[in-house]
């Protein structure tokens, strides 16, 4: 069993996510913009510029509660768990590569599952000031709009999206913490290419290691989370097939891809913090324990 505590990976994410939440904020918008009155494409700048003018700058870290919501729940699940599959499909050998693959995916369906509740409030929270006044949730913080969504909705609001998501926590958990695993252990085996570099397990390594995984995490899921923002944005009678259909319909296939530049602005260094911030954190617990 690992040597520190199952909710180690929850409080890493979260102090990633505190640094790299204005950048999920303007990927969520630019992702549910089109919902909310267009088809033309925001650009990245147009899209913060915008909610700046709106809002204030403030504007951007709205949600950030519901955003350390996510983590403790969705993050926690899908990292500790990942870490005790991974040792009982392996049987407490070193893991293959589809064994790591295996144990992310399962890891990311249980933390997609987990955290589904705190992705709604997260995606309407910071979505909220680009909808039209009548259509906002005004969710004051994460406890208030978790409370208001089971009143309004029932428990059936909690599961809103939940395919969407958990499909896309799959497809997050094995290209970002699968990848992550697979690219440290080739890095400590092989040198880098080109500049004939052997890396050590040290902070070199994991800032190179989560980069890669971050990059490719971010084009594998990118389908998954546009799908995921705007099922969850929207209202409780817009299906999945209507939205689908709709999207196409106006954008074209290339709306699976709408936001991608803030979403690895977002997810690259949100990676790289989550990865150092946990072997960082592990690395710590381990020498207290000794």
């Amino acid at each position: 069993m690992p040597e520190y505590p199952f909710w180690l990976g929850g409080v890493a994410a979260s102090m990633a996510a505190s640094c790299t939440h204005p950048l999920d904020v303007t990927k969520v918008r630019m992702q549910t913009l089109a919902d909310s009155g267009g088809s033309k494409r925001p650009s990245t700048l147009t899209v913060i510029r915008t909610s700046i003018q709106r809002s204030g700058a403030q504007s951007l870290y709205a949600g950030l509660t519901a955003a350390l919501m996510r983590q403790m729940s969705y993050s926690l699940v899908r990292l500790g768990s990942y870490e005790r599959l991974k040792e009982y499909i392996s049987k407490g050998k070193k893991a293959t590569t589809p064994q790591l693959l295996l144990a992310a995916s399962l890891a990311g369906g249980l933390g997609g599952i987990a955290g589904n509740p705190a992705d709604v409030l997260l995606v309407r929270m910071t979505s909220d000031s680009i909808r039209p006044p009548e259509k906002r949730y005004n969710y004051p913080n994460a406890v208030a709009g978790l409370v208001s969504l089971v009143k309004e909705e029932g428990v059936k609001g909690l599961t809103r999206g939940v395919g969407t998501n958990t499909i896309r926590a799959i497809l997050m958990n094995a290209s970002q913490v699968g990848s992550y695993d697979y690219f440290k252990t080739k890095l400590l085996l092989h040198p880098i290419p080109v500049l004939d570099v052997q890396l050590k397990d040290n902070l070199l390594l994991h800032v190179t290691a989560s980069t890669l995984a971050g990059t490719f995490a971010t084009t594998v899921c990118s389908p998954a989370d546009v799908l995921r923002s705007r099922v969850m944005a929207s209202t409780e009678g817009t299906t999945f097939t209507h939205i689908l259909a709709k999207s196409f319909r106006e954008e074209g296939v290339s709306f699976l891809f709408k936001g991608w530049t803030p979403a690895f602005v977002r997810l690259a260094p949100n990676t790289v913090l989550l990865f150092v911030f946990y072997e960082q954190l592990k690395s710590g617990w381990k020498k207290l324990a000794q």
